[in-house]
């Protein structure tokens, strides 16, 4: 497989550094408020990377931290007139709520930033003593000029950065892009008691301390945003380093923005939608689509057309599924079809060369669609055997569970009150009571169900 790095701006071999185990860091949300559609991308897109791993048989360590302590979240309690513990808490809730709904799979750990204020003053007094921060009443910095590679992963020499910060009125830092590792206390904020008095962390030391504590000091995999590329994850990399004297992470991926009618998301322009209102018209698995639907890389644009877009194409997988069980219920034993199953493998070889191009997803659902081709064409309606079917069936599910996609075939096909519907139907038309026949045809219907008289029986969908 080969990734586009970040720090090196191509695409490399990925070369785990423990063979046949990976270990990845995503950086989570920040909780003061519900996820928006540009917080679903990459939730979406690192869990297929994660799946993608699994499936090649890697054992994947996958961590993904919440931020519960930050300005946003300060003043959010300050708005609700409550403290930041409750607002942290109800949105790491909701946020539970929209992971399940896009069928990201949790984490093998999410760990809070407020439960690792002991790592976190760990690693900035090892700075301090190093030489690479220093205290100024209270706060205490990162000094960015003791860090030769500061500005690698970003690709901008630390004086380009520098002519490019603003110092604000009564700032006490020695230099423009040094940064907080520890901010003093404000009177009514939260705080914990550190060797330099009361106060709380930055925001990038917080991620530091935890990629360190659960995963290890250096790490395969470290993605994101496009947007945490600087400052974050530049700042990330100098106070680990300097801190371990070791490489930070030896990948960095980094997804694209998201566009909402070819503008840029933006609060400031009114064109800003959080997955549950997106979800509430249109559900949540074409939002997953959509995410997954291009390069993780490049920009993808949301509009009410292209989810609708997203929303037919989910149709047609769930349909190709929904008929091989349909074909399944009355297949005949036998031997699986030799010349079937290797235009089925040639599918798998497909998905697996574009997933190998630096997570080409796009490229990827190509190739479940050219399976479901194949399945439409030469398995289905073919009178193949139960084996050949349960090859394909095998494949699609395989596939389609890579990408995290097709999860919601259970609640739709367990419905015992359809299938007695639609075999009183087919009573009422053996018994040639047309009439009877139409009325319940015309009720399901109503319910959103599609009904496909065929040779081999009813087929119904939902619409």
């Amino acid at each position: 497989m080969k990734i586009f790095n970040t720090l090196t701006r191509e695409k490399q071999e990925f070369v785990p550094i423990e063979e046949g185990k990976v270990k990845i860091y995503a950086c989570g949300p920040t909780v003061y408020n519900y996820i928006h559609i540009g917080n679903a991308r990459p939730l979406c897109v690192f869990d297929v990377l994660r799946r993608y791993l699994e499936y090649r048989g890697y054992d994947v360590t996958f961590v993904q931290n919440f931020t519960d302590i930050d300005d946003k979240i300060i003043k959010k309690a300050n708005e609700e007139e409550t403290d930041y513990k409750t607002v942290s808490e109800k949105y790491i809730k909701e946020f539970w709520k929209d992971a399940e709904g896009l069928n990201f799979r949790p984490a093998d750990i999410h760990p809070k930033a407020t439960e690792n204020i002991d790592k976190i003053i760990e690693i900035i007094s090892g700075l301090i003593e190093k030489g690479h921060a220093y205290e100024v009443d209270g706060d205490v910095y990162f000094s960015a000029s003791t860090f030769p590679g500061y500005g690698k992963l970003s690709h901008q020499p630390l004086e380009d950065l520098e002519a490019g910060a603003r110092i604000m009125v009564g700032d006490v830092k020695k230099d423009p892009v040094d940064f907080a590792l520890w901010k003093k206390a404000k009177p009514g904020e939260p705080s914990w008691d550190s060797p330099w008095g009361k106060g709380r962390p930055g925001w990038h030391i917080e991620c530091s301390a935890m990629n360190i504590r659960y995963l290890g000091e250096s790490i395969d995999i470290h993605c994101g945003g496009l947007d945490l590329i600087f400052p974050h994850h530049e700042n990330e990399i100098a106070q680990s380093e300097c801190f371990t004297g070791k490489p930070f992470a030896n990948y960095w991926m980094h997804n694209g923005y998201i566009n909402v009618d070819n503008v840029k998301m933006s609060k400031s322009l009114g064109n800003f939608f959080t997955v549950r209102d997106v979800a509430e018209q249109f559900g949540y698995e074409p939002i997953r689509y959509l995410m997954i639907s291009s390069s993780y890389r490049s920009p993808i644009n949301y509009s009410v057309e292209i989810i609708e877009q997203c929303k037919a194409s989910l149709t047609r997988l769930y349909n190709c599924r929904d008929n091989i069980d349909f074909e399944l219920k009355n297949a005949a034993e036998g031997e699986v079809n030799e010349e079937i199953k290797a235009v089925l493998d040639e599918r798998v070889e497909q998905f697996n060369t574009a997933m190998d191009d630096d997570l080409n997803t796009a490229d990827g659902l190509a190739a479940v669609f050219d399976l479901v081709r194949d399945i439409n064409s030469k398995v289905l309606g073919n009178n193949s055997s139960r084996q050949t079917i349960e090859y394909a069936a095998k494949i699609f599910d395989t596939l389609t569970g890579v990408l995290g996609l097709v999860y919601n075939r259970s609640e739709e096909t367990a419905d015992e009150e359809i299938d007695a519907m639609i075999e009183a139907r087919s009573q009422a038309r053996r018994d040639k009571n047309w009439a009877e026949a139409d009325r319940i045809r015309d009720e399901l219907k109503a319910m959103g169900i599609v009904l496909e008289d065929t040779p081999q029986g009813v087929k119904w969908h939902r619409e």
